[in-house]
C-alpha cells in the first residue's frame, strides 16, 4: 500500500513530458551593449547620463571643456592670416621681378644683335646677359617659395579643420537609440582621449543564448520559432527566432545548477526576442521554448521539463 501510494504521488506530481515538437532551454537575457568613449581629452562641463532613462540616438550625453581647442583654432587661424599676408608679399616681389625678367630678356636680344653689328661692345652684353641671369634666379627663387608658402597655408588650413572637428566631439552624442546602462563620468572630472564615458544598452534587439543537447541539434533551423518567459512575467510569453546556432560543440557551461548536467556536450543556439515595450532587460534569467518541426502547432501551454 505504501509503494502503491508513493508511486501515485509521484505519477501525480511529475510533470508532463515537453511535446515532440518543442526543444527547451534556458539562459540569461543579452542586450547589444555599446561602449561610449570620449575622442577628445578635457573636463566634463555638462553630463546628462541617468542610469536606466532612454535616449534617442543624436541626444547629447556629455559635454566636455572646449576653451583649449578654441584656443588652438584661434592660434591656427592666426597663423593662416599671416602666412596668406607673406604669401601676397611674395605675389608682388614675384611680379616686380617677372617684369624685370621681360626688360632683361628684351635687353638681352637686342645686345646680341647689335653686338653682332658691331655696335656696341661684348661688356654690355655681358651686363644684359647677367641681369637677365639674375631675373631668372630670382624670379625662380620667389615661385619656389610661394609654393612652400602654399603647402604651409594648406598644413595650417587642415590643423583648422582638424581642431573644428574635435570640437564637434566635445560634444558627445548617444550612437543609438538605447538605454543608459552604466553611466561611467561624473561633471567636473577629466576625460582622457578613450576614456568611457559610459554604456547603452539596445532594448529592441535583446537575445538569449541557450543550449541544446548533441543529439538534438541536428533539429534547430534558423529563423525557427520560439518563445521566452522570464520569472518577472510568468504569465506572458515574448516571440523569438532562431538568429544563430554555434558550429562547435562544448561542455554545458557551468551556470548550469545541477553539476551532472555540465558533462553533457551542447551547442549554444542564441535567439533574438522581441522586445516591443521594453519590459525585458539584460540580465533575466529566461527559459525558452523551440518549435523546431515544420508544421507543428505550439500547445496551450509551456512548462520547463524536470
Amino acid at each position: 500500500m505504501a509503494a502503491g501510494g508513493s508511486y501515485a504521488l509521484y505519477l501525480q506530481l511529475r510533470s508532463d513530458p515537453l511535446p515532440e515538437q518543442l526543444l527547451y532551454g534556458n539562459g540569461h537575457i543579452e542586450g547589444t551593449e555599446v561602449r561610449v568613449s570620449a575622442e577628445v581629452s578635457g573636463r566634463v562641463v555638462e553630463n546628462f547620463l541617468v542610469e536606466g532613462r532612454a535616449v534617442k540616438a543624436q541626444s547629447v550625453l556629455v559635454r566636455i571643456d572646449r576653451t583649449r581647442l578654441e584656443l588652438q583654432r584661434d592660434q591656427a587661424k592666426s597663423e593662416i592670416a599671416a602666412i596668406q599676408l607673406e604669401r601676397r608679399q611674395v605675389e608682388e616681389e614675384l611680379g616686380t621681378w617677372r617684369h624685370h625678367l621681360q626688360v632683361a630678356a628684351r635687353d638681352h636680344e637686342r645686345y646680341s644683335q647689335l653686338e653682332d653689328k658691331a655696335v656696341v661692345s661684348s661688356q654690355k652684353l655681358e651686363v644684359a646677359e647677367s641681369k637677365l641671369m639674375e631675373a631668372r634666379g630670382r624670379v625662380g627663387a620667389l615661385e619656389a617659395k610661394i609654393k612652400a608658402i602654399t603647402s604651409r597655408l594648406e598644413a595650417a588650413t587642415t590643423t583648422v579643420r582638424l581642431i573644428e572637428l574635435d570640437l564637434t566631439k566635445s560634444t558627445v552624442l548617444a550612437p543609438i537609440d538605447g538605454t543608459i546602462l552604466v553611466k561611467a563620468v561624473e561633471q567636473g572630472e577629466f576625460l582622457p582621449v578613450g576614456g568611457t564615458i559610459g554604456v547603452l544598452v539596445d532594448l529592441s534587439r535583446l537575445e538569449l543564448k541557450v543550449f541544446i543537447r548533441e543529439r538534438d541539434i541536428g533539429k534547430v533551423h534558423l529563423s525557427d520559432q520560439a518563445r521566452v518567459r522570464v520569472d518577472a512575467f510568468q504569465d506572458r510569453y515574448f516571440e523569438g527566432t532562431v538568429i544563430r546556432v554555434d558550429q562547435k560543440a562544448q561542455f554545458t557551461p557551468r551556470e548550469i545548477h545541477m553539476p551532472e548536467e555540465r558533462t553533457r556536450m551542447v551547442f549554444g543556439v542564441t535567439l533574438r526576442v522581441e522586445n516591443p515595450d521594453g519590459v525585458l532587460k539584460p540580465g533575466m534569467p529566461a527559459d525558452s521554448w523551440i518549435l523546431w518541426k515544420k508544421g507543428g502547432q505550439w500547445p496551450d501551454s509551456l512548462h520547463v521539463p524536470q
